[in-house]
């Protein structure tokens, strides 16, 4: 089964993906896990790709293809994949088409979260992570249970992505709304399309997609 995970940056697609891997064994492909991994290597694309998310644009195509590509073809994903990050334009999505063609695979379903804007602007730009491990925190919703120590590890020191500055995080809505949100009618003319309120709990959200999937 594989499925792909629409919405605007913080809709939640990382957190049902997550989701889904626990609950059908699934392997979640992150662009947004992909690239950070690059930019961290500190390689010269590394820095390239660096650059261009620091002014909330979008990485070149030939270069998400060729990481998800390589992915795919990894025996992790013989249960199916679920796309968190990609497609994100319509040349993309003809792209991913040809992919899985080759490859004698299919998209089964594309779940797009509908979101309020404004409440995504609230939980990006609140966002930040523990600078050892990874854990996610937020200013609002998930502070560590002591001021200033990861509940994981104890370290205490915290990370903010640049590109979750508010300034930063609507430039790139607008980004979606002008360049991926046309891929909607694309995955429709296919069938494949299912919309859901993304603006529940993350349960309440699970539920509707895991009808999704359950439904064939």
């Amino acid at each position: 089964m594989n499925l792909i995970i629409l919405g605007p940056p913080g809709a939640g697609k990382g957190t049902q993906s997550e989701k889904m891997v626990e609950t059908f064994g699934l392997v979640q492909l992150s662009t947004g896990d992909m690239l950070r991994a690059e930019v961290k290597s500190g390689s010269e694309p590394g820095d390239e790709t660096k650059n261009i998310m620091d002014l909330g644009e979008l990485v070149p195509d030939d270069r998400i293809v060729a990481m998800i590509s390589k992915q795919i073809d990894k025996p992790s994903t013989v249960k199916g994949f679920i796309l968190d990050g990609f497609p994100r334009t319509t040349v993309q999505a003809r792209a991913l088409d040809a992919m899985l063609s080759e490859k004698s695979l299919k998209m089964d379903h594309v779940i797009q979260l509908v979101v309020d804007e404004n409440v995504i602007v609230e939980r990006l730009s609140g966002r930040f992570s523990c600078s050892e491990c990874g854990v996610g925190y937020h200013d609002s919703f998930k502070n560590p249970v002591e001021d200033g120590k990861c509940d994981k590890c104890g370290a205490q020191e915290f990370l903010r992505r640049s590109d979750d500055k508010p300034e930063t995080v609507r430039s790139r809505l607008l980004a979606y709304r002008e360049q991926t949100a046309p891929i909607i009618p694309f995955y429709s003319d296919k069938g494949v399309l299912q919309s859901i309120d993304g603006m529940g709990t993350v349960e309440e959200v699970f539920d509707k997609i895991n009808e999704i999937v359950a439904g064939g």
